[in-house]
């Protein structure tokens, strides 16, 4: 059996796994758009298949597994159906439907972009050509969805004799799962855990990550495998402060970015809870993103699924996401109307790293505005314009402007949705070092895999690897 890491190796984005059977039956476990990849920031591999947006051959998989529906998990999927792959992609139901929302709102970005080249007039500015193979069509959203196939949690599902799966929740998203593949070959019984993003613990609306079995190898991601969360924080009391600070002692603006899967959803609970605790002063609160009205709907569809706090202030107060001065912007007109808004007032738009999205003209309106907060609640990758702010830019490039930056910015990772390294640790603790064969690191930045390697290593752990990109490993 063997294990080749495609994708999130050393970088946090692209996640892509291929598992190949000793029957040659082979399995992929997300299938993930590269970030890096989009930014010239990668260099590239040898193309073996020299066209194709894969490093392999799509119509040789026989199946797909999907932990959760982020576009860095899910976004190359309609890609394979195009490249021939003709399986089913296995995942929970939450994650069909959200996966849906965000692979037809990668469409619509897909066809700005392809839109914007024709007015790209220096080659320095174009996209690498890689880059605008994988983008997708409509009719190929579809065709990809039609072939998902939901799976309850913690069901022993069998694909077929000898090969069994478990989606196990991991908190993160909702839907969001771990996988476990166990596999039976010539009398030989091995298991493989697919840690998926792992969740925080005590997260609004999500359930805490369930506990994992002992495996043979753990495939584990350090996002915040260097670091911890900024202790004792309550969410509620982080956003009350914020609004006190820009709002109430002075007439300025609180600008949130926000990923419309997820991140918007926490916000708007926890602003709801404030509301009915009287902590919310009587000023606008904009939620601006199509996006994030369609899956703040699933949400609540699926609401059964949510932690015991969320179904409990449901059965309470009949409602999860709605309340006094929330204000949804559905047209780009209203969207664009806020900038005439005068009053103190709350905007929440997508998307979290500032890449695109409403987002962008509510930055270029209000980045030179002493009285305007920007509030950043969650990871910005490398060389996206949320990291350039946090790392305290004097002015930024939005679009073809450059501005200086005279808002205040500020940054709590209360409203972060990955686990830091204290959860990483507790998750991966529950697998006994003797027992373990190997654990490899994925889905994290250089130095956060080292800082986490290093933690493992005086808690037992030794077979610990940071793969590289391609790289193969055989799994006896």
């Amino acid at each position: 059996m063997k294990l080749t890491f495609w994708g999130a190796a050393r970088q946090v984005t692209g996640s892509m796994y291929l598992l190949e059977l000793e029957d040659d039956y082979r399995i992929l476990i997300d299938c993930g758009f590269d970030m890096d990849r989009e930014r010239g920031k990668e260099e590239e591999l040898p193309q073996a298949f020299p066209g194709s947006v894969f490093p392999f051959d799509a119509s040789t998989l026989n199946l797909v597994l999907l932990t959760h529906a982020h576009i860095d998990h899910s976004g190359n999927i309609p890609n394979l159906y195009r490249e021939g792959y003709e399986g089913q992609v296995l995942c929970t139901s939450p994650t069909i439907d959200l996966t849906h929302l965000l692979l037809t709102d990668s469409v619509a970005l897909h066809r700005r972009r392809l839109q914007n080249l024709s007015k790209k007039k220096k080659k320095k500015q174009l996209p690498p050509p890689n880059v605008v193979n994988e983008w997708y069509i409509e009719r190929q959203v579809e065709s990809a969805m039609d072939n998902f196939v939901g799976i309850a949690f913690n069901q022993r599902f069998q694909v077929k004799r000898g090969l069994y799966v478990t989606f196990i929740p991991a908190g993160h998203l909702l839907g969001a799962a771990s996988i476990l593949i166990e596999v039976n070959e010539n009398g030989k019984q091995r298991s493989i855990l697919f840690s998926g993003d792992i969740g925080r613990y005590n997260y609004p609306l999500l359930p805490d990550p369930s506990p994992v079995p002992q495996v043979d190898y753990l495939i584990c991601e350090s996002t915040y495998g260097g670091r911890n969360h900024i202790p004792n924080v309550e969410v509620g009391a982080e956003l009350e402060k914020a609004i006190i600070e820009t709002c109430v002692e002075k007439p300025g603006r609180l600008i949130i970015p926000s990923f419309s899967v997820g991140r918007t959803q926490s916000l708007l609970y926890t602003f709801n809870k404030l509301a009915m605790q009287r902590r919310l002063p009587p000023i606008k609160i904009f939620s601006d993103s199509p996006m994030a009205l369609q899956s703040t709907k699933i949400y609540a569809r699926y609401s059964k699924m949510l932690n015991k706090d969320a179904r409990d202030f449901l059965a309470t107060h009949d409602t999860l996401f709605d309340f006094d001065n929330l204000v949804i912007v559905e047209d780009l007109k209203n969207s664009k109307a806020i900038s005439n808004y005068r009053e103190p007032c709350i905007i929440i738009s997508s998307s979290g790293m500032l890449e695109g999205g409403r987002i962008q003209h509510h930055i270029r309106h209000n980045l030179s505005n002493p009285y305007c907060t920007i509030l950043m609640i969650g990871y910005s990758a490398e060389n996206t314009l949320g990291r350039q702010l946090l790392d305290g830019i004097p002015s930024l490039r939005v679009g073809d402007q450059e501005i200086p930056v005279l808002a205040k910015v500020k940054y709590t990772d209360a409203f972060s949705g990955h686990g830091d390294q204290d959860d990483l640790i507790k998750f991966v603790k529950q697998q006994a070092p003797d027992r373990l064969k190997q654990l490899f690191l994925v889905h994290g930045e250089t130095d956060s895999m080292e800082a986490f390697r290093t933690l493992l290593s005086t808690e037992g752990y030794q077979q610990v690897a940071m793969p590289e990109k391609g790289q193969t490993f055989v799994l006896d």
